[in-house]
């Protein structure tokens, strides 16, 4: 395969994880939705999006190069991460905060089978 089109299927898979954790994070209240303009929270739908990228991660396996795999291990475990942080929240913290940036850093954490591990 020519290097430019390496390059630009790296930037589409880097892209398309960023989109997919972009949404999970606003699924957790983590960032707004831009069309409501609001701190929105759907767990279960946070746990779906994460789920997605660790199939993109299974699905993929041995076809990435070591700074895709970087990038998704890491993006995974980040999200795993804020998820189970969101999940022992109380229902009503959510419904108070103002912005995302006055929570923590932490943004990434996993559902499903993964985040037991």
């Amino acid at each position: 395969m020519a290097e430019s089109k390496v390059d630009m299927h790296t930037q589409l898979f880097v892209g398309l994880i960023s989109s997919l954790s972009s949404q999970a994070y606003m699924q957790m209240g983590k960032l707004k939705n831009p069309i409501t303009d609001k701190i929105e929270r759907d767990l279960q739908g946070a746990s779906l999006s994460i789920d997605i990228i660790a199939m993109l991660k299974e699905k993929s396996k041995g076809n990435l190069s070591d700074e895709e795999q970087h990038f998704i291990d890491h993006t995974l475990k980040e999200l795993r991460l804020n998820f189970v942080a969101e999940k022992d929240k109380p229902e009503s913290s959510d419904q108070n905060r103002e912005s995302p940036e006055t929570e923590g850093d932490a943004k990434n954490t996993g559902t499903g089978e993964e985040a037991a591990k």
